[in-house]
Formats: structure tokens, C-alpha cells, sequence
């Protein structure tokens, strides 16, 4: 096969990693992939792989008609066999640029919490929770398959990369709790958890004799926002208890040093892969440690949450989850043997890539009929067009993209 992916943006997150390390993996099987996308860091890693990258630009509409045309023109020029687009935008453009076009197949996957209810109902749909795929199937999409954020167990593995001298880089005792965090800094479904791990960790470390250090990965545009909190943190304990290091184009270090790790979504499964205990973090004070006893909550809902966990909800949640991690070698030794095997078990990039070559298959040879695409056209035109109407009314209001929730 000969196979377009299509990341939706490319700055470090876990989204479009899943998309770059799949689209290796599945050249791996054999076929020939190859990655459209704006520029961005994450292109370092295409090339890393040994993909053939092509780019468009960064600024432009979104969806973007300029898009569908040059998707179009690759898909007839290199032969294109499927286009797999990540995220509604990506799906958007190929289903109507070569999908409409050339009947070419169009297949997308969906890692953030919902699926747009414009979404074209016979592309065939990847989601990332078995709450979202419940979800699908009741809305009308003709075929949807879970899709678990793969991890790559290989490369992700505390034989590879073991964090001794990030730790010592950074001056973390051995007698110190390390607990990492790799993030997007940014104010959607991040900020919250930050800003609260910030708080958790400070007031451990300014009420108690228990030593922790807490380590942010990441960088975006709330920076100074989480810098300021670590600050207030640091300020509290008399001493730097919150490091802030910046975007890490490999991570590995961080997520190898860690006694702990907070995150959600891939991040989390990544820190499980280096066999970490995990706290799982979300919105609306959400933090809930990995147990047994939690493991059904995540595989139906994702690695994350809203809402009050088993020990409350906001700041003093996570500090009594963290303090039971920090106090209990014995805890963290068990959580941490549970990790690992979980991750090998069920989130193995090389069964994820098999996984897609067989529905890439399947969509090549199951062609949707035009009455029925006619209709989905109709579907997803006229929520673009809705979508177009509600953010010039949002513009003239002076409303803010964050207040408005349909963005």
C-alpha cells in the first residue's frame, strides 16, 4: 500500500507523536507512508524515522481548501492507495479534496475527548477511549474502531534509558522523590493540573519532612503562568522544589528519573512504559492514582478525568495521592511492575501498527456508496458553514475562543 499521513499540527504532544511513530511503524510492515504537515518540531522526528515528509504551510484556514487541493494532487500524482488524517481538520480536508475527488479512501483518528458532531459519518474513525467509541457508534458513524494511544514499548523502556544523569544534572538527591511531569504547557486541558501539581508538591514539601521534587517538561504559551507558580511553590518551601526544564525533544531522560509520574493522555502511558507509578490528572480537580482497582476507569474513560477521584478533588487530592506514593517505596514498587506489563500488554506500537494496516485494508476494499456520501457531504458542509457563522458572532461579540466551547 501507499499510504498519506496527515498529522493535524506539528508541535511536541502526544497526538501527533502516536501519528509520526505509527506511520514508521507501519512503513516497518512493508508499505510506503508517507507524512503531509506544516512545519514544526515534530518533523525532526518524520526524518528520524526516515519518512518522506511534505509540507504545507503553517498559516492558512483551517479547514483549509488550498489543503484538499494539494492532497488531491498528491494522492494522483504518488499513486495514494489511503489518506489517514489526525484530528477533524486533517480528516476534513482529504475527505473533501481526494475523497470526493477520486474516491480515494479517507480514514481519521480522534485522540481529543469528543468527536465534532460535523465529522463525515462514513470515513472510518479511530478514538482513543471505549467511551468515545460508544459514543461514535450512537451518533451514526459507519465504522469505528478503538484505537488506544500506542506507546513504543522499545524505545520507551527503562533498559534503554535509565535517568541517572538527568537526575544528577539536576541536583536531585537520591533521598528525594522525583515526580515528573511532561507537558503541552498550554491553557486547554493543561493548565488546571499544572497549576495544582505546582500547589500539591509546595505545600508537601513547605508542611512536612518528606523531601519531593517536582520536574515540568514542556513549553507553550502559559509558560509564565507556571513559572509563577513554581515560583510561589519554591517561595513557600524556602527552596527550589518546582524545576521548570524547558521542551525536551526526547523526554525519555525525564520520564527514566522519575520516582513518580503525573500526566494524562499519552503521556501518562509513556511514563508507565518506563514503568512509573502514575497519577492520572484531568479537569475540574481530577487526579486518581493507577491501581488495580482504577484500571477499569481509565481503559473506559482514558487516561484522563473530571471531577472528584476516590480522594476528592483539586489541590488536596493530589497532594494525599502523592503523599501515599512518596511515603509507600513498597507501593511504588508494586504500581511500578503493574505498569510496565500493562503498557507491553495492551498498548504496543507494533499492534497498533498491525492493527491499521488490516483497517486500511478493510477501507480500500469497502467503498461507501454515493447516496450515502451525498449525505455526508450535506452533514459536514453545513456544520462548517455553522462553524464559519459562529466565529464571526464571536468575533464581532469580543467573546473569547476559550469561553466559547464549540471551538
Amino acid at each position: 500500500m501507499k499510504i498519506l499521513v496527515y498529522p493535524h499540527v506539528m508541535e511536541i504532544g502526544g497526538s501527533q507523536l502516536n501519528a509520526v511513530q505509527l506511520a514508521g511503524a507501519v512503513r516497518d510492515l512493508g508499505h510506503e507512508v508517507i507524512v503531509l504537515s506544516e512545519p514544526g518540531p515534530m518533523v525532526a522526528k518524520v526524518r528520524e524515522l526516515g519518512l518522506e515528509h511534505l509540507e504545507i504551510p503553517r498559516s492558512r484556514g483551517v479547514p483549509s481548501a488550498m489543503v484538499s487541493n494539494r492532497l488531491a494532487r498528491i494522492v494522483q500524482d504518488r499513486r495514494i492507495d489511503v489518506v489517514h488524517g489526525s484530528e477533524w481538520p486533517s480528516v476534513i480536508e482529504a475527505f473533501f479534496g481526494p475523497g470526493l475527488r477520486y474516491r480515494t479512501p479517507v480514514v481519521g483518528t480522534v485522540m481529543s475527548m469528543s468527536v465534532v458532531w460535523f465529522f463525515p459519518r462514513t470515513v472510518p474513525l479511530f478514538v482513543g477511549t471505549q467511551e468515545m467509541h460508544q459514543a461514535a457508534i450512537k451518533t451514526g458513524h459507519r465504522r469505528v474502531m478503538l484505537l488506544e494511544p500506542p506507546v513504543d514499548t522499545e524505545g520507551d523502556d527503562p533498559c534503554v534509558e535509565d535517568g541517572r544523569d538527568f537526575r544528577r544534572r539536576l541536583g536531585i538527591g537520591d533521598d528525594e522523590a522525583m515526580i515528573v511531569m511532561v507537558s503541552r504547557l498550554a491553557s486547554t486541558l493543561k493548565l488546571e493540573g499544572l497549576i495544582a501539581a505546582c500547589q500539591a508538591v509546595g505545600e508537601i514539601a513547605a508542611g512536612s519532612e518528606r523531601r519531593a521534587r517536582l520536574v515540568i517538561v514542556g513549553d507553550g504559551p502559559v509558560r509564565e503562568q507556571v513559572a509563577a507558580q513554581s515560583a510561589a511553590a519554591n517561595a513557600a518551601a524556602d527552596r527550589d522544589v518546582v524545576i521548570l526544564c524547558g521542551e525536551m525533544a526526547d523526554p525519555r531522560p525525564a520520564y527514566a528519573s522519575a520516582d513518580i509520574v503525573i500526566g494524562m493522555g499519552g503521556s501518562a502511558l509513556r511514563g508507565l512504559a518506563f514503568a512509573k507509578p502514575l497519577v492520572v490528572i484531568g479537569e475540574e480537580g481530577f487526579s486518581e492514582t493507577l491501581t488495580d482497582d482504577t484500571l477499569g476507569y481509565f481503559l473506559q474513560k482514558g487516561w484522563y478525568g473530571r471531577g472528584p477521584g476516590s480522594l476528592g478533588a483539586g489541590v488536596p487530592a493530589l497532594r494525599r495521592a502523592l503523599e501515599r506514593l512518596i511515603d509507600s517505596p513498597e507501593m511504588r514498587f508494586g504500581l511500578s511492575k503493574m505498569s510496565r506489563q500493562l503498557v507491553i500488554d495492551r498498548f504496543s506500537l507494533r499492534r497498533a501498527a498491525r492493527f491499521l494496516e488490516q483497517e486500511y485494508y478493510a477501507a480500500i476494499e469497502d467503498p461507501v456508496a454515493t447516496h450515502v456520501r451525498a449525505k455526508d457531504v450535506a452533514l459536514t458542509a453545513g456544520g462548517l458553514a455553522t462553524r464559519l457563522v459562529w466565529r464571526e458572532i464571536i468575533r464581532l461579540s469580543g467573546v473569547s475562543r476559550r469561553q466559547y466551547s464549540g471551538q
